[in-house]
């Protein structure tokens, strides 16, 4: 009697682990690799970004502070929060963890707010970059534009890979998603202006000209007026009519 109840007890415990074995037919949700972003949103102290390091408004940055407070009720002024941090960021160059302690007081709020904040916009940089941050976009429109031929161009120039910085501190190179500019690819963002309908030679200026201190347009740099064509108008060639256009004359 005791030898068949450990026999039942055997077979009940091995059809638990058949069970529990993935099966060579189980469906799978996914046959994709898990790819994981390359941002750590944890912050590690580091000598060049930890809480010691002091960090204020200069009188500049104070009296636009005040201008973008005013636009806000008193008590909801933590809806400022992000044209704050980017306030900071122009200040500081990116966004330190004492950037955020110091925004955080400002607005008097929990300095895990601003944490939640910083960490989820990807323009908020929590790395130190360099003078001038070149954001190549290489979405598809770019992409057909030839925009992975501008992101070659600057990394044989400038002798580094997207996300990383020259020795110099100069350039910080990233490849972004959509940089709004479709029509005028391919493009890039120089800090907050815009270079347009770039070639790798006039990419190449560009960079020149940046890191000798010569002045630089911003724009397309093909000749043409922001986003008009190429060839030339083909529409809305003729004065717009005047009031009165196509209305019958008793109304």
């Amino acid at each position: 009697m005791l030898s068949k109840f450990n026999l039942n007890a055997a077979r009940s415990v091995a059809r638990g682990a058949n069970m529990l074995r993935p099966s060579a037919y189980s469906r799978q949700f996914s046959a994709a690799a898990t790819l994981r972003s390359d941002a750590i949103f944890v912050h590690r102290d580091t000598p060049e970004n930890n809480p010691s390091i002091p960090f204020e408004f200069d009188s500049k940055s104070k009296e636009e502070a005040k201008k973008i407070l005013a636009k806000y009720p008193p008590q909801y002024k933590k809806a400022a929060m992000i044209p704050l941090l980017h306030l900071a960021q122009k200040q500081s160059g990116w966004t330190s963890l004492s950037v955020m302690n110091y925004i955080a007081k400002f607005l008097e709020v929990p300095p895990m707010r601003v944490y939640e904040v910083a960490t989820f916009y990807t323009m908020f940089n929590r790395n130190p970059v360099g003078k001038y941050f070149l954001q190549v976009c290489t979405t598809t429109p770019c992409q057909l534009c030839g925009a992975s031929k501008i992101v070659e161009a600057i990394e044989n120039h400038l002798g580094i890979k997207a996300g990383e910085t020259t020795s110099d501190k100069l350039f910080t190179l990233v490849e972004v998603e959509c940089a709004g500019a479709c029509i005028n690819a391919p493009v890039i963002s120089v800090n907050d202006d815009y270079f347009e309908d770039l070639t790798p030679e006039a990419t190449v200026k560009l960079l020149n000209d940046l890191k000798a201190g010569n002045p630089v347009t911003r724009g397309p740099v093909s000749g043409r007026k922001n986003c008009e064509p190429r060839g030339g108008q083909t529409s809305l060639t003729t004065p717009p009519p005047g009031p009165g256009f196509m209305v019958r004359n008793d109304l």
